[in-house]
């Protein structure tokens, strides 16, 4: 499945539910749950749910709030090592699982979170 499908396979809908089953395990988390501040977590949910709807074909609010997504200079300030990125895509796997997404679609997402995760990582 090529990146330009899965959003036609997953949809709006899917990635809502994508991202808010992971946002619902960070504030327990005792890794990620301290990185992101909790008056800033439904900002985050919607951002990253708009950026993973515009990077897999759908509408491209993210870009047009936002700009460019400079995602690895977005998240220098965030000391981010093996064990966050780690849990990072544990949470993630818990997510996707729960959000119940189409098989090719989610293979095709874990591949990319685990690219995008190595790509973040910026302590030792």
């Amino acid at each position: 499945m090529n990146d330009d499908e899965i959003y036609a396979a997953v949809g709006e809908a899917g990635f809502e539910r994508l991202i808010a089953a992971f946002y619902r395990q960070v504030p327990g988390d005792d890794i990620l749950g301290p990185m992101y501040p909790a008056d800033d977590l439904a900002g985050a949910e919607e951002r990253l749910r708009d950026f993973l709807i515009g990077r897999f074909g759908g509408p491209q609010r993210y870009i047009r709030q936002r700009g460019h997504p400079r995602l690895r200079a977005r998240h220098m300030p965030f000391a981010i090592d093996a064990r966050a990125r780690d849990r990072w895509l544990d949470l993630m796997d818990g997510a996707m699982l729960e959000a119940d997404l189409p098989g090719d679609a989610a293979v095709a997402l874990r591949a990319f979170f685990e690219a995008v995760a190595n790509m973040v990582v910026n302590r030792g």
